[in-house]
């Protein structure tokens, strides 16, 4: 399965999560081959993992996208019953968005050590996978601009550079340059590459255009191919440190990294930045998935007069 996953190009996240499913599944049903099993025996796991566990509409569908990718890609089963099993539908829920002093506050609070990638979340709208996998080559200061490769949906796109962060981008250049020669003269091996670069350019991982803007402190061991290089940043620790930041902050939401993403295209939009520019900055493929944030617009919900406003007397009156 892992050979099969590997074929369709799927990410080493998608990897870890469909063989994790598969194991459940097969554990589940005491160790039977999957080939032996069918319709009952999928549908009785997923309704465990429903009634039994409480997993969420999109835990569960992925568990049975797992599956699903067992029986077609590897056992190379197609029978009917899989068109049948149903799929929970994902409620619609609204983002968390921040305002911009609470934006201004959590800034103020995050660690300099992760103040630029925070601040790169929020100034550009970048996913934190798609900050922390930014390559040297990837910034563009003349044109004040950053490409983000391979993207959700492995989409490239063009993100702008925000003007108060090119003197601390410079700075956090110099801080990898230093790691950066410090691998070189100890010899340690470049980092990691797409697909076959590393064979088709044997010296490009070695090379500083390649190098993380955000390489982590401390070597670690490449989960797939078992060599000891620099990596990024691990985003928990990221994710770590906004919440530390949050506490101090007094930000009474639950804040993440991607919060900051959702407040950024939110206050595009409030800007009156053209929708169509905004779906384009977010990487989004369907203009619908970016017609989520006009209902958290200042000029929506929060713009429209309560008729209850129209009664202040009586208001006064009943709750004095």
């Amino acid at each position: 399965m892992r050979e099969r996953i590997r074929y369709c190009h799927y990410s080493l996240r998608t990897e870890q999560a469909y063989l994790f499913w598969v194991r459940r599944f097969i554990r589940f049903h005491r160790l039977r081959h999957p080939r032996s099993m069918g319709s009952a025996e999928v549908e009785a796991f997923l309704s465990h993992l429903a009634t039994e566990r409480h997993v969420a509409p999109s835990t569960h569908k992925q568990a049975l996208a797992a599956l699903l990718f067992l029986y077609r890609q590897v056992l190379d089963i197609e029978l009917p019953w899989m068109q049948q099993i149903g799929r929970p539908k994902s409620p619609l829920r609204i983002p968390v968005v921040l305002s911009r002093a609470e934006v201004a506050r959590l800034l103020e609070q995050i660690e300099p050590t992760f103040a630029v990638v925070v601040a790169l979340l929020y100034g550009a709208g970048l996913r934190l996978m798609e900050c922390l996998r930014l390559r040297v080559k990837d910034v563009d200061f003349d044109r004040k601009i950053l490409i983000v490769r391979e993207g959700k949906g492995r989409k490239d796109r063009a993100v702008m550079l925000p003007e108060p962060l090119i003197i601390p981008l410079h700075r956090q250049l110099e801080h990898s340059h230093a790691l950066w020669a410090e691998d070189r003269a100890h010899r340690v091996p470049g980092v990691s590459m797409p697909d076959a670069l590393a064979r088709k350019y044997p010296r490009a991982a070695e090379s500083w255009a390649w190098h993380w803007v955000f390489p982590s402190p401390t070597l670690s061991l490449d989960p797939r191919s078992g060599i000891r290089r620099r990596h990024h940043q691990y985003e928990q620790t990221v994710g770590r440190a906004i919440a530390r930041a949050v506490v101090k902050a007094q930000i009474p939401k639950k804040v993440t990294a991607h919060t900051l993403r959702h407040s950024f295209a939110t206050h595009l939009l409030d800007s009156g930045v053209d929708i169509r520019r905004v779906q384009e900055l977010l990487g989004h493929s369907d203009v619908s998935t970016t017609m989520i944030y006009t209902h958290v617009l200042s000029s929506s919900a929060a713009g429209t007069r309560s008729p209850l406003e129209s009664l202040p007397d009586a208001v006064a009156r009943a709750i004095p």
